[in-house]
C-alpha cells in the first residue's frame, strides 16, 4: 500500500486509513487493539462471511429494505472476492474479542467500499453503500459470525468426507487383498497371537468408516443457523421474513441444506454444535493414526518368515 491516507469518522473520533485500502476506520482500530498472533482469518471464514453479506443484501431487496443497486454492487463485491480478489484487505488478527465484532466489520468495510466503486463511488465515503446501514442491514455480529464458522466448516467436511470414505473403501480392497498374509498380531508392545494382514486393514478401514460416519452426523447439527436473530436471538430489527429468505439464499449459493435454528437462543449462546464437529475431527484423526505404514506391515510379515 502507498503511504497515502484518507481521513475517516466514527464515533470515537477520527483516524487516517491507507487511502488505497478497503477496508475502514473500525477496521484500522481492531488492527491496533489486537496485534496478538499475527495470523489472519482463514479464506475459508472469509469466503463463508461474504456469502452470507450476498444472501443478506438479496434478502433486503427482496423485502424492499435495501436498493436493488446497492444490494446487487454488495452481491458483485461478495462474488469477487469469492473468487480470490482482496484478500489482503481481511487485516484483523484471527484473535480478537467482541465475538468476532472486528471480523465483521472488517468485511461489511471490504464489501462497502467496493461496492461503491462499483457504482462510481470513492473508497471511504460510505455515501453510496454504509458498511453497517447497508452491508451490515438486519445482522449482528452475534448471528453473523456464529453463521459463517458453521457455514466455514460445513463447505468443507463434505470433501473430507468423501476422502475419508474414499480411503476407508481403499483399506477395505486392500483386506481383501491381504486376506492369506499372515502376521504378528501386537499389543502391549510385544508379539502376541497371529493374526492376517487382511484382518488388521479390515479394522482400519471400519475404524475411518465410522470417523466419516461422526463428521457427516456432526456436520447435520451444524446445518441450523442462527442468522436472523440479532443481537440475542430475539431477531428485533430483522424479523422471519428476513431470516427465512437469507437462509433460503445461503441454502441456494451452497448447495447445503441449511435450516433456521430451532431455538435462535441456543445457537446465539452456545458452540457446542461446533464442539461436536471439532470432537468428530479428533476421532478422524486418531483413527487415522493409528494406520500402519507400509514399511511396517512388510516389517510384520518379514519377522513371520524368520
Amino acid at each position: 500500500m502507498s503511504s497515502a491516507t484518507r481521513l475517516e469518522r466514527d464515533p470515537l473520533g477520527e483516524r487516517p486509513v491507507p487511502a488505497d485500502a478497503y477496508y475502514g476506520i473500525q477496521t484500522a482500530r481492531a488492527v491496533e487493539n489486537f496485534p496478538i498472533s499475527g495470523l489472519h482469518a482463514p479464506p475459508s471464514l472469509v469466503n463463508a462471511t461474504v456469502l452470507i453479506k450476498k444472501a443478506a443484501a438479496r434478502a433486503n431487496v427482496t423485502l424492499g429494505r435495501l436498493d436493488a443497486r446497492v444490494g446487487e454492487a454488495i452481491a458483485r463485491a461478495a462474488d469477487e472476492v469469492r473468487d480470490g480478489a482482496l484478500a489482503d484487505q481481511f487485516v484483523v488478527d484471527v484473535y480478537q474479542a467482541g465475538a468476532g465484532t472486528s471480523h465483521n466489520m472488517n468485511t461489511n468495510e471490504v464489501l462497502a467500499n467496493r461496492a461503491a466503486e462499483l457504482l462510481g463511488g470513492e473508497r471511504g465515503e460510505y455515501r453510496l453503500v454504509h458498511p453497517n446501514d447497508h452491508v451490515n442491514m438486519g445482522q449482528s455480529t452475534n448471528d453473523v459470525f456464529p453463521t459463517a464458522t458453521r457455514l466455514a466448516l460445513l463447505l468443507q467436511s463434505g470433501p473430507l468426507v468423501l476422502a475419508a470414505r474414499a480411503l476407508s473403501t481403499a483399506l477395505a480392497l486392500k483386506a481383501r487383498e491381504f486376506e492369506h498374509i499372515l502376521k504378528v498380531g501386537r499389543t502391549h508392545l510385544q508379539d502376541a497371537v497371529p493374526m492376517t494382514l487382511g484382518q488388521a486393514f479390515s479394522g482400519y478401514a471400519a475404524c475411518i468408516e465410522r470417523g466419516a460416519d461422526d463428521i457427516e452426523h456432526a456436520s447435520r447439527q451444524l446445518q441450523e443457523l442462527n442468522l436472523g436473530a440479532t443481537a440475542v436471538g430475539t431477531g428485533l430489527n430483522a424479523g422471519d421474513d428476513y431470516t427465512s429468505l437469507a437462509i433460503g439464499n445461503l441454502s441456494q449459493l451452497t448447495g447445503l441444506g441449511l435450516v433456521p435454528a430451532t431455538n435462535r437462543f441456543r445457537v446465539t449462546q452456545s458452540m457446542g454444535d461446533v464442539l461436536a464437529y471439532s470432537s468428530a475431527m479428533r476421532r478422524l484423526a486418531v483413527e487415522l493414526s493409528k494406520v500402519e505404514r507400509p514399511a511396517a506391515a512388510e516389517h510384520g510379515s518379514a519377522r513371520r518368515d524368520r
